[in-house]
């Protein structure tokens, strides 16, 4: 099963700027050993069941109460295929087969 998660998260409460607590959220995804890709907008997470994707939230959430956010924003989609692995690479190599290479 592969379990693509999208998901941003970050504190209303604090500075104009979410880039110092974006960052902690990152480390967490990071630290997870799930694959993940980085956007402007989001990040896009990479598990094998949905019960690893909504922990990972769950940490990430947590990540930000440590750092005292009183109110967090989360956007979270989820795109659960069975039968399936490495889709994070796999869903944009089945685009570069009919258009070339694409931005990364």
């Amino acid at each position: 099963m592969s379990v693509l998660l999208e998901m941003s998260m970050f504190p209303t409460d604090k500075n104009e700027s979410k880039s110092k607590e974006v960052s902690q959220v990152i480390k967490v995804i990071k630290d997870s050993g799930f694959p993940y890709q980085l956007t402007a907008m989001a990040t896009i997470i990479e598990t094998t069941n949905i019960k690893d994707a909504l922990a990972l939230v769950e940490k990430c959430y947590e990540k930000l109460e440590e750092l005292d956010c009183n109110r967090v924003y989360a956007s979270l989609k989820f795109d659960i295929r069975k039968n399936h692995e490495n889709r994070l690479e796999n869903k944009i190599k089945s685009v570069e087969k009919h258009i070339g290479e694409v931005s990364k």
